[in-house]
């Protein structure tokens, strides 16, 4: 029996085609996502839909397009006439067919590869000084990359695939541009399915196996990364035995100067204030400015209108029209999420935002000593997701710390972290903080961590700033009901003056002596659950209550309803008579729980003391 020579030519010229229009869409379709992603201007949905039109209109039509172009009539057919240069009915028709084609794919991929990198990351890089082509080189496109060689295998396969527009633009010429598809189409229309069935098996094979590749090579590099040991990780104790490795002194001074606006949903963000080498607190309820206040001074976002100038270096300056980007601004920022680059490990973190004009040698030994400094000694090998929390926060904090940054913000730093091991990087941070002489502004909603950290207190309120002030004097001596809540104080009543030191405090029906001379505009008076005293029952008590000083302010009260902690009990009462409910309260007490057990067993009423000297009178905010 005589051999029929099998004719190959499909497969090679398959082949051809697609993996030039692979290579060209790859990089073609790459640039274009990473361009608008960014992009959020009035064309945004008009060109995201163009680019994808491709992936919706027929082949043919797409074909029928096509050859209006590069025919001997169209724009580019014209222009090709004049070089000599043919291309319709030629290989290179079917290549250009096949991008035109799987160019949406391979753009809708790598846009939602984009996408899908969290932004403070790339915001990170920026603080650390990197340009923004170094962000796309070191950042973003490593970490795009599985799904933009994902969208890349796609586009091959689509590619692979192509008919209506080949067939329209290149023809259907045996040896010339008789791509596989064609060929199927062909010995169809023959009658040979024998034929028609493996050129099928043949494309379905490439295919599939181009997919398999890929996701073979995902799942190698996701195991790569999670396959190292992780050795001492339970361990609890971390300490910072060694000072900041940073050679800082060319900060002379250290002074940082905002005055901005910013409009937001809902409010607008207006803050002025200075701060220098103390750290500044920033307290205030979620959703009141603060985190945006800290990407303002850092260049991350641009506030409406103002100033921003840094040891007597203008920052931002809305009338001069001045804005220094974030990469030569020299601020330092803690995200909540710490923002670690997932594909770079500890050591290569912590270089990121070291000078390139360095060697290699002094890189590697600033890395070493901050590793110390951080206790993180033999961990510059790991990547951050074969650390604990804790370890990823001294990361972050070595980083920032390593660029010598003349300002370190810190947005809310311990909120991923559960209440031990917080209250001990707190402590280390403080130790941190102590030897660096620059400014250092941290934000958070928690009064105790603010109270512990910072020496200054900025308190904002829907984006105003309602208090400015060392902290002993704005948790002693709150002056609005709304700084009183936010420094933890629970009982309040309104309250109109009585006599020369007295108040009558409505809501708890009673008068009470003050020791403070009392404000213009009083409208409440607070006091704190900790500061309420109870006192033994007796006549003689509600005889001294009436006449001495020392029991002013005592109250007969009734135990609404109990709340309990750990350590502490929060009792809510009811004076002058029974509450009838648990909701019936008017006052919020706590004490430790040993008092508690000497308390809960006496016979009601009890006797409560509101002490003059700790009572807070409030003005108007």
């Amino acid at each position: 029996m005589q051999l029929i020579a099998f004719d190959l030519s499909p497969l090679w010229l398959s082949l051809k085609v697609s993996g030039v229009a692979t290579l060209v869409t790859f990089f073609l379709g790459t640039f274009v996502a990473y361009r608008l992603v960014g992009y959020c201007g009035p064309w945004k949905s008009l060109l995201d839909g163009f680019f994808i039109s491709p992936l919706i209109l027929p082949p043919t039509v797409i074909g029928f397009i096509l050859l209006q172009l590069f025919g001997k009539q169209g724009p580019f057919g014209q222009m090709l006439q004049s070089l000599n240069l043919e291309i319709i009915f030629t290989w290179y028709a079917g290549a250009i067919a096949a991008m035109v084609v799987t160019f949406p794919l391979m753009y809708r991929t790598a846009l939602g590869a984009f996408e899908q990198i969290d932004g403070n990351l790339l915001q990170a890089a920026r603080t650390l000084g990197a340009s923004e082509a170094r962000i796309f080189w070191q950042v973003s496109l490593p970490l795009a990359l599985p799904g933009i060689l994902a969208g890349a295998t796609l586009a091959f396969a689509r590619g692979l695939g192509e008919f209506g527009a080949t067939l329209m633009l290149a023809g259907n010429i045996p040896g010339v541009t008789t791509t596989i598809p064609l060929a199927i189409y062909s010995t169809v229309e023959a009658g040979d399915t024998q034929q028609a069935w493996i050129w099928s098996g043949v494309i379905l094979s490439i295919s599939l196996s181009a997919i398999a590749l890929v996701n073979l090579w995902a799942a190698n590099r996701r195991n790569r990364s999670q396959s190292y040991q992780l050795v001492g990780l339970q361990s609890a104790h971390y300490s910072f035995t060694n000072e900041i490795s940073t050679d800082q002194s060319q900060l002379t001074t250290t002074n940082l100067f905002v005055n901005i606006q910013k409009q937001l949903p809902g409010f607008t963000l207006q803050v002025q204030f200075n701060s220098g080498n103390q750290p500044l607190g920033i307290l205030g309820a979620s959703g009141s400015g603060k985190s945006m206040l800290l990407r303002c001074i850092a260049g991350i976002e641009n506030p409406t209108a103002g100033q921003i100038i840094l040891n007597g270096r203008v920052l931002f300056d809305s009338r001069k029209g001045i804005n220094i980007p974030s990469r030569d601004r020299r601020i330092g920022f803690i995200f909540q999420n710490y923002a670690l680059f997932p594909h770079l490990t500890v050591a290569q973190n912590i270089a990121f935002g070291l000078s390139r004009q360095q060697s290699k040698n002094t890189i590697k030994q600033q890395v070493t000593a901050q590793l110390a400094a951080m206790d993180l000694d033999g961990f510059g090998d790991r990547y951050p997701h074969q650390l604990s929390g804790g370890q990823q926060q001294r990361v972050a904090l070595a980083r920032a710390l390593a660029s010598q940054p003349e300002v370190l913000l810190l947005d809310e730093p311990f909120s991923a972290l559960d209440t031990h091991l917080r209250n001990q990087l707190e402590r280390e941070l403080i130790i941190t903080l102590n030897h660096y002489p620059g400014v250092t502004l941290f934000v958070t909603h928690n009064m105790e961590e603010v109270y512990r950290i910072a020496e200054n207190l900025l308190v904002l309120e829907q984006g105003q700033a309602i208090a400015h002030a060392p902290k002993q004097t704005i948790f002693e001596h709150p002056r609005t009901e709304s700084i009183a809540r936010l420094t933890g104080c629970k009982n309040f009543s309104r309250a109109i003056p009585s006599g020369t030191q007295q108040i009558e405090a409505i809501d708890w029906g009673c008068v009470l002596n003050v020791m403070e001379p009392l404000p213009d505009r009083l409208v409440a008076i607070g006091i704190r659950a900790h500061q309420i005293h109870f006192h033994e029952p007796g006549v003689e008590l509600q005889r001294q209550a009436k006449f001495t000083t020392h029991h002013a302010n005592t109250f007969p009260c009734w135990l609404a309803t109990t709340s309990e902690t750990p350590h502490r009990m929060t009792l809510y009462l009811k004076l002058h008579q029974p509450a009838t409910s648990p909701k019936d309260y008017q006052l919020q007490a706590e004490v430790f729980k040993e008092k508690w057990e000497k308390l809960k067993d006496r016979p009601f009423p009890w006797y409560v003391s509101l002490d003059p000297i700790r009572l807070i009178l409030l003005e108007e905010n």
